[in-house]
């Protein structure tokens, strides 16, 4: 894989591989053209695809030819004739969404102009922990990894190997939630909180429990008012033992709100103001969440820390709580004090934070006697 961003990825690092005599490898792989629509072509494009993302990651690089036929293997950058780029790329985007399941977060199509008049065209895979990827395309359901020597189909053992450690990865991500949720209820929090009813958004990107995953949080901790809690209600900020934590001091100086950033990309955000008085107010916490949860993938997004991320949102002490607005039918009461809403998934920051949160607010709205969330309109916005 080029150690550079690809957006970044220009004709001289091209070169550099050329000169370098970098050959295909585990992370890296040439392609002198670029799958037709044949069957047999986009069989073989997606098995290159899935096999980095159930690998190490890495790119896919087409307008280079690796020639093993002579003694000494040559590379060399030709180069593509692309009449239609834009068009060419949704193709092959189209083909990969269509083609691999589950869908690989994360995947980026970048093309390079050379100086012959040409181009390259560079697909960047990334790890993905969610694997394993099956190739799902006219009845050739296969599972590919990769080595050194490049991909190959897994064998039955094999996939049993990937789709445990898949499961454990998951599992690991529940439970850090509900030990965290535990905690909390338990005011076992970074900074003392009321005895109120809490909301809590949970973002847990699945790179993050790469043992060795650290990122530069200085990049936020040198503009600390990205960070806004929940509801925020004046404020202060600090380095601590897992990061960095932003929280809110009312009048009597007492914190209701904060949001932890762990050095891991994990954030953990606690609003204890926005239920009060057994009423869920049915628009305005809403809004505060979707602010919130758009402004912390803003965070992660600047970090670059890498998709997919599990959203998970908890209200805490909310039995005998019901939802009220203005000209609201009469509901019933939550029935318990803890909800654990199910998770959402984001597969790319571009998704609207008001659609992600959708199913957590509908099941609220459940939980309060309606059918669903009623500040969506037909489309799905919210409105």
């Amino acid at each position: 894989m080029i150690s550079k961003n690809i957006d970044q990825i220009i004709e001289n690092d091209l070169k550099a591989l050329i000169d370098n005599s970098v050959l295909e490898g585990k992370t890296i792989e040439y392609k002198q053209s670029l799958p037709s629509n044949s069957d047999s072509d986009k069989k073989e494009f997606l098995a290159d695809i899935s096999s980095f993302a159930n690998a190490s990651g890495g790119d896919l690089i087409y307008g280079i030819i690796e020639n093993r036929n002579t003694g000494d293997t040559k590379i060399t950058l030709e180069g593509l004739i692309i009449e239609n780029i834009d068009q060419e790329i949704n193709r092959l985007d189209s083909m990969i969404r269509e083609g691999i399941e589950p869908r690989i977060s994360g995947i980026k199509i970048h093309h390079v102009n050379l100086s012959n008049s040409k181009r390259a065209l560079i697909i960047r895979i990334p790890k993905s922990w969610i694997s394993p990827h099956r190739v799902s395309f006219k009845g050739h359901d296969k599972f590919y990894p990769r080595s050194a020597n490049g991909k190959y189909p897994l064998d039955v053992s094999e996939l049993r190997i990937a789709f445990n450690l898949s499961e454990t990865i998951i599992e690991r991500i529940r439970k850090f939630r509900e030990d965290k949720i535990s905690k909390i209820f338990a005011n076992e929090t970074p900074i003392p909180l009321y005895e109120t009813a809490k909301v809590v958004l949970h973002l847990i990107p699945v790179i993050s429990f790469n043992p060795a995953q650290r990122y530069d949080i200085d990049k936020i901790t040198s503009n600390p008012e990205k960070m806004r809690p929940i509801h925020p209600i004046g404020g202060g900020y600090r380095y601590n033992f897992d990061g960095f934590l932003s929280y809110s001091i009312d009048k009597e100086n007492k914190r209701s709100s904060y949001v932890q950033l762990f050095k891991n990309g994990i954030i953990e955000a606690v609003g204890g103001t926005l239920l009060e008085k057994l009423i869920i107010r049915s628009i305005a916490y809403e809004k505060e969440l979707i602010r919130s949860l758009s402004d912390y993938l803003s965070i992660l997004k600047s970090l670059n820390v890498e998709l997919p991320i599990f959203i998970f949102l908890t209200l805490l002490g909310v039995k005998g709580y019901s939802m009220y607005g203005q000209r609201l039918p009469e509901g019933d009461k939550i029935d318990r004090e803890i909800l654990l809403l199910p998770e959402t998934i984001v597969e790319s920051y571009e998704t609207k934070a008001e659609k992600i949160l959708r199913p957590c607010f509908d099941s609220i709205w459940n939980a309060c006697g309606f059918p669903k969330s009623l500040n969506y309109n037909d489309a799905g916005d919210w409105v």
